[in-house]
């Protein structure tokens, strides 16, 4: 496949993140963490090659992933865990429903209510 034609190329291990399911740049961008604007200049991950991020989701249908060393979420304060499980998962949900319906769904509706905007 020509460069052109392919979707955005994971900057860890260099595949491409097919779906808007595994994209740790989407997951980012809906739960608030970066502007849509900058949707095409900052890197896209798979989720699973982002472990610091991805060790927050907590669903049965995302097998479990381990950060190990300083950003290891069992090291870090019981709270704050807590509360990143909480909007990462949200978030992570949110990339599911938007993989079904992405083609419906304007771009400032991606985020989670909290965080949408009127910016594009």
């Amino acid at each position: 496949m020509a460069r052109c034609e392919q979707g955005y190329l994971c900057d860890v291990c260099g595949d491409e993140v097919e779906s808007i399911r595994d994209s740790d740049l989407y997951l980012r961008f809906v739960i608030g963490e970066l502007p849509s604007r900058q949707l095409l200049a900052a890197p896209e991950r798979h989720l699973r090659c982002n472990p610091i991020n991805a060790q927050f989701i907590d669903d049965p249908d995302f097998p479990a992933v381990l950060a190990p060393g300083f950003f290891d979420r069992r090291e870090l304060d019981p709270q704050y865990v807590q509360q990143r499980t909480m909007l990462i998962t949200r978030g992570w949900k949110r990339l599911q429903e938007l993989a079904d319906n992405a083609q419906t769904v304007p771009l400032p509706e991606y985020p989670l209510p909290e965080f949408r905007t009127t910016e594009t």
